[in-house]
């Protein structure tokens, strides 16, 4: 094999990898932020004794859950604008479609997490007089919030690899620009194995951070 690999095109391409690394970190946190947020009202919906609430939030939840991540962002892009009139940017679709899915997972984690709580603890709570929401923030949370680390640290790792799919949308993110360059200079081992190596940097370090606090909050049990 007398491949040649062309570090000095590496270098020359940095710059702008690195703009479409900052339009992924764009895109990822907030459709975690959203995912977290969604989730939550969700789980709370789907553990509620009205129908009215659990049947929608189940609905919601399995219809994100079982269909391709893809076909969800096209479809935000594509089909979307033809019932609300509006055309959607590339971004907005993307982070529509992510922050959606990732609600309805997060939604999945919150319910289970909530549910492994003893019912002594919910009737103990309401024995001392505490609403609801008060038993939830004062009680239950703190003690799942370290059951759920790990699932929710999975979601991140997967919605950050996701977003990738924005591309698709040309959306001009990591992976938008990795694909561009690689077509430009027909050089797609240089520049495809530098974008992996990019994902990996930006991902390893909360992997590595996530597995030290869940250390620490097992120490503390």
């Amino acid at each position: 094999m007398n491949y040649q690999f062309d570090f000095p095109l590496i270098l020359q391409s940095l710059p702008v990898l690195l703009r479409g690394l900052l339009v992924t970190v764009e895109l990822w946190v907030p459709s975690i932020l959203l995912g977290l947020m969604g989730g939550f009202l969700l789980a709370l919906a789907r553990l509620s004794k009205h129908a009215s609430l659990r049947v929608p939030s189940l609905i919601y939840i399995e219809l994100f859950r079982d269909t391709p991540v893809l076909i969800q962002l096209i479809w935000f892009f594509y089909a979307f604008p033809i019932i609300i009139g509006v055309q959607l940017s590339p971004f907005t679709a993307a982070l529509l479609g992510l922050g959606l899915n990732t609600s309805a997972y997060s939604a999945e984690i919150f319910r289970g997490g909530i549910q492994s709580i003893g019912h002594g603890q919910w009737e103990g709570a309401k024995a001392l007089g505490m609403r609801h929401s008060k038993i939830l923030r004062r009680i239950i949370l703190p003690q799942v919030f370290k059951r759920m680390l790990p699932a929710f640290t999975n979601r991140a790792i997967e919605v950050a690899k996701m977003s990738s799919l924005a591309s698709v949308l040309s959306v001009h993110e990591l992976m938008y620009q990795g694909r561009l360059l690689s077509s430009t200079y027909y050089r797609p081992l240089e520049i495809l194995t530098t974008v992996a190596f990019i994902y990996f940097v930006l991902i390893y370090p909360g992997t590595w951070l996530s597995a030290r606090l869940e250390k620490r909050l097992a120490a503390k049990a």
